[in-house]
């Protein structure tokens, strides 16, 4: 039977990226349905393009005192005609939306809110990672396990940026207000000196605000490449197809790089636990030490040059 569906997934970049796999599963199971996204404005553009949703509608995310923006998002969830909503956000956010629909009865509800249909009641779901927590979710809704996500329709066209035959990707940034997840920059340039000395060129991904991060990585490297706000997300998948590798912070870029099977090799700090949002994919590595200062370049060149132990993560 034919069905409106609402997905809702607003951000960040990372979550989103680890949310593919069961936008697929929910596309299968609901492939004679009208699938709508929710989502937040960097991820629209990339989600129109997919073969996920037939529709892409962009949250403002009103604020608590936006009367005029609740009220505008409230007609709007209810003239959907909505026979089934997955939120994959469960936020206390998503949860007022949930109760948007009153006085009328909710749409039937995976995810969550207090008193909906199809709740994801494990207690332990804020312990498990981000994509076998989507997964059951899922499955307590009726939808069998997902599968490995697809992204081969990402297309572009990268030759703009005028890349050496080799190169590999560093993101030395990440949240602002998180500095303890980040490796130091003057461990990224001693990092790019290496790459460059045995024939590798250094390609910096990340915000338009990092730019004169990745002009401090790059310092005194005559061949590095700084793209910190040059690229969306389709440049990202094709920068990973392109890459030898992938070395960065736990930041949303290095969740891109390892799904499209990119080796990735991640470094972590204990402000971020792996086991609940490492990124995922048939060449990972994981790099964690309390502190980031810790950790020599010489441990990362290391793992970064020893290819018998990619793993699937």
């Amino acid at each position: 039977m034919s069905e409106n569906i609402l997905v809702i997934k607003l951000g960040a970049l990372g979550d989103f990226i680890q949310a593919a796999a069961s936008f697929t599963a929910i596309r299968v199971h609901h492939y004679r349905s009208r699938i709508t996204l929710l989502t937040t404005s960097p991820f629209a553009e990339f989600a129109v393009k997919s073969q996920w949703f037939d529709d892409v509608w962009v949250d403002q995310r009103p604020k608590s005192y936006d009367l005029a923006g609740w009220l505008g998002l409230r007609s709007r969830l209810r003239r959907g005609g909505f026979n089934r909503v997955y939120d994959l956000q469960t936020s206390s956010r998503t949860g007022r939306y949930f109760r948007l629909f009153w006085p009328d009865p909710p749409p039937d509800w995976s995810g969550i809110a207090r008193g909906c249909t199809l709740p994801h009641d494990n207690p332990m779901r804020d312990f498990m990672h981000t994509v076998e927590r989507h997964a059951e979710q899922l499955a307590m809704a009726g939808l069998p396990a997902p599968s490995a996500p697809d992204f081969s329709w990402v297309r572009g066209d990268i030759s703009r940026f005028n890349f050496q035959e080799r190169f590999v990707i560093l993101a030395p940034g990440g949240a602002p207000h998180r500095p303890a997840k980040r490796w130091p920059v003057g461990s990224y340039r001693a990092l790019a000196m290496e790459l460059a000395a045995t024939g590798f060129q250094p390609v910096v991904v990340g915000s338009a605000r990092e730019l004169s991060l990745g002009e401090q990585v790059l310092a005194g490297c005559d061949i590095g490449h700084n793209l910190a706000g040059q690229t969306n997300l389709d440049d990202l998948f094709l920068l990973a197809r392109g890459a030898d590798s992938a070395v960065g912070n736990d930041t949303g870029p290095m969740h891109i790089f390892a799904a499209q099977g990119c080796h990735t090799l991640v470094l972590y700090s204990c402000d971020s636990d792996p086991t609940l949002c490492a990124q995922r994919g048939s060449s990972v590595k994981i790099l964690q030490r309390e502190r980031l200062q810790d950790l020599s370049v010489e441990e990362v060149v290391v793992a970064l040059t020893s290819t018998d132990d990619w793993a699937s993560s």
